[in-house]
């Protein structure tokens, strides 16, 4: 292990010398692919001697180091501007002086402190001096600093440095010490960021990932798919996580200590950082990265539907220091996600259908209807989101200890959507998802809240004044919680992770861990009571769920006697509302009563027709609608609530990429099309593309598309590395937005990089080519 100055004397003298400067301490003369020349020398003690070993250069070993702990990508190595480690690797120096080394007389130091820590500090871990062994045998276990030298030729002296794999992940500043034996010192700083990240590469580290391809997808991968819709129509939507992009890992960096105010010396936890990152990508409490928008107003500001990716969203925060607008809950996922992996943190991102907003930590959602069948807002602000994205980041927890379902490592609920507050500020977790699955609702953080969003009962109430009990109309076990979504690994797929989250619907455990978490949450509802046990009469609500945007569709109520002799009188109504994806905001579209006489053992049915001019102008943004049949059976005491969500589809944005063949460096074509699907033109089109080697969203205006026309968009386009490629689109307009598509494709390395297989990569020139609309 390298040898620990005894930093009460080597980090205090060095820290003395920091608060003393005068000038600039940075002054580079040039700056070049391989090496970095530092200015004039300084000299610590006031009789510095001519004889004192300079340094001449600095060879960070960029592309070594960057390829060994796997951050090449990032754009800030590409472009030769800082050094990017892993904790707990080794990365190598090579150092230039002007004069031969000789260990004898010339001691040689590495001062390690946190870039914006006014006073770093040794005992808090962000202030460290190393003197290097003789050999790099010597680094030490991975929980400690370690130096070692490498090899001495003559004036150049390469050395292995490992930070530790519990270190702050920051900048770091390094300053190299010389010193002439019993004469004078000097030193040097490294004239360019240093960058420490967390590393799931790292078995030592808290965020270690063992699975190759898992690092791969939650870690390196740039674009992932994030499911919007709901339970009957998923919608799978392509998002840019763009996590190496130019300033996005300076922004993930700087946000923790500006934005989360995460001390320094805590910056190496990954579960304080991701607490933090909860709360500091909303704006609410913090002035964090991004501004909620659950209106359908978004003057001022970005529709949340229009951002196709994080790093925009990132680049502009950066730059502005102010939260950009607007977004919703997959925006706020997808940049979490992308801070968390720039970072080194695996990342994936988590869609729950009919996801519950337990406003009351009831762990039920509670619906109240007046006597008209109408739903009361007022008293119901429990809400079920069509469907609702969070994050998962992976790490251990020791801070949870070891439960009786084992430890509560892996994978943990972080959501930075503002629902509810925790302990002061807006955010949800880290949340155990196996505490979560095993109803183990007081484990910190936020269990409660994300247990009751995949598993709440859904509670329907009569509500007949202030001074009558509730009468509880259904119990819906059944409503919350479907197909809990991610893409899968290396896939460009769907993988249902429900199972992870809840036992088996119906199954004797999923009701005996219900009953566990309501026993925790303390919450009663002793006031009420339950409706006669009658079942003769059967509703069932049928929705054809394939509609497109434009169609009409209908509504049907099956309604069926059971009864061997009795006639019954059903009445009642259908009603449909269009909504937010929130389950909030409703408008009435239509509304349909009933009387039916049903004969014993016998159906009947009601079908309300709703058309495309009936429901457009009252159709939010993501084109949901909320369905409710409400109904009585007459001579009993029998009461029927049911809701459900629907939405119309969206018409797909179709690539066509002109070449066979698609080669690194190599120019082609590419055309995006887009059918009219409503019965009205469109106007003011705008097409948004993104993909790889694209720095900045490629816009394509389109004034008018008439009714059955076909709007399309050419330009030119240089794929810019061999390998896998995704481009994405959006298209808005002032009648239809939301609309996108992509096109996975392989790109083939050159001929020429077939024989050098580290060819470089360089970034391609994009030219807009032209517009037109196909009748």
């Amino acid at each position: 292990m390298g040898q620990k100055l005894t930093c009460c004397r080597k980090c205090e003298e060095w820290l003395d010398w920091q608060r003393n400067e005068d000038e600039p301490k940075l002054r580079i003369r040039n700056i070049n692919a391989n090496y970095l020349a530092v200015g004039p020398n300084k000299d610590i003690t006031d009789s510095a001697n001519s004889a004192v070993l300079g340094v001449v250069r600095i060879d960070p070993c960029l592309e070594d180091n960057h390829d060994e702990h796997h951050t090449s990508h990032f754009y800030a190595a590409a472009a030769k501007e800082a050094l990017i480690v892993r904790r707990g690797e080794p990365f190598r120096l090579r150092i230039h002086f002007n004069r031969d080394y000789s260990p004898s007389k010339d001691a040689i130091s590495f001062i390690f402190s946190v870039a914006d820590d006014v006073r770093p500090s040794p005992g808090h871990g962000t202030l460290t001096a190393l003197v290097p062994h003789d050999g790099i045998d010597y680094l030490g276990d991975t929980l400690e600093w370690g130096a070692g030298i490498e090899s001495h030729e003559g004036q150049i002296l390469t050395v292995l440095i490992k930070p530790p794999s519990t270190c702050p992940v920051t900048e770091w500043r390094l300053d190299i010490d010389t010193k002439l034996l019993g004469d004078g010192s000097k030193s040097y700083p490294l004239p360019l960021p240093l960058y420490v990240l967390f590393n799931p590469w790292c078995p030592e580290d808290q965020v270690y990932l063992k699975d190759h391809d898992q690092r791969k997808e939650y870690v390196m991968h740039d674009t992932t798919l994030i499911w919007r819709g709901s339970y009957n129509r998923l919608r799978p939507s392509v998002w840019k996580i763009g996590q190496f992009e130019r300033h996005v890992l300076e922004c993930s960096l700087k946000v923790l200590g500006t934005v989360g105010r995460i001390p320094p010396a805590y910056r190496g936890d990954p579960v304080r950082v991701a607490r933090a990152l909860s709360a500091l990508v909303n704006s609410v409490d913090d002035d964090g990265v991004l501004l909620g928008n659950w209106s359908e107003d978004f003057s001022g500001g970005v529709a949340p539907t229009k951002w196709t990716g994080s790093a925009e969203i990132l680049q502009q925060f950066y730059k502005t220091q102010r939260s950009v607008k607007f977004a919703q809950c997959w925006n706020f996922s997808g940049v979490l996600a992308t801070i968390a992996r720039s970072l080194g943190i695996p990342a994936r991102i988590i869609t729950c259908y009919s996801s519950a907003h337990d406003t009351q930590a009831s762990l039920t959602v509670d619906v109240f209807i007046d006597e008209n069948n109408k739903k009361l807002e007022a008293e119901t602000t429990d809400s079920i989101w069509n469907y609702h994205v969070w994050n998962e980041l992976w790490m251990q927890r020791p801070d949870l200890g070891v439960g009786v379902n084992g430890s509560y490592d892996g994978w943990q609920v972080v959501d930075a959507t503002p629902q509810e507050a925790s302990d002061n500020m807006y955010r949800v977790g880290p949340a155990s998802v196996l505490a979560v699955k095993h109803g183990e609702i007081l484990r910190p953080f936020d269990g409660g809240f994300v247990f009751a969003e995949v598993n709440a009962d859904k509670l329907y109430w009569r509500y007949n004044g202030p001074s009558q009990p509730l009468k509880l109309l259904r119990k819906d076990t059944l409503a919350i919680g479907h197909l809990i979504s991610t893409k899968a690994v290396l896939k460009w797929e769907r993988e249902d992770i429900t199972d992870s989250y809840k036992h088996a619907e119906r199954s004797e455990e999923e009701r005996s861990t219900m009953l566990k978490a309501l026993k925790q949450s303390r919450h009663a509802f002793s006031r009420y009571y339950l409706n006669d046990n009658f079942n003769e009469v059967e509703f069932d609500m049928e929705l054809k769920d394939d509609i497109k945007v434009g169609e009409n569709f209908s509504v049907v109520l099956k309604v069926t006697n059971k009864s061997e002799s009795r006639v019954h009188l059903a009445t009642g109504q259908i009603s449909c509302d269009a909504v937010l994806y929130t389950g909030v905001g409703a408008v009435e579209v239509k509304s349909l009563g009933f009387e039916l006489d049903l004969q014993p053992k016998s159906s009947d049915y009601v079908r309300m027709e709703v058309i495309f001019e009936e429901y457009y102008e009252k159709l939010s943004s993501q084109a949901s609608f909320q369905i409710s049949v409400a109904a009585k059976v007459k001579d009993t005491d029998y009461d029927y609530y049911a809701q459900d969500d629907f939405r119309v589809r969206k018409p797909d944005i179709k690539f066509q990429l002109g070449e066979a063949s698609i080669v690194a460096q190599k120019e082609l074509d590419v055309i995006v099309r887009l059918v009219n699907p409503l019965p009205i033109p469109l106007h003011k089109g705008v097409f948004t593309v993104e993909g790889p080697g694209i720095e900045q969203p490629l816009k394509f205006k389109i004034a008018e598309i008439p009714v059955g026309g076909t709007a399309a968009a050419t330009f030119k386009y240089t794929p810019p590395y061999a390998g896998r490629g995704t481009m994405l689109a959006k298209f808005t307009s002032k009648e239809l937005d939301d609309v996108d598509g992509y096109k996975h494709y392989e790109i083939e390395p050159r001929p020429e990089d077939l024989l050098q297989p580290n060819g470089s990569h360089r970034r391609s020139n994009i030219i807009r080519r032209r517009t037109d609309v196909i009748p």
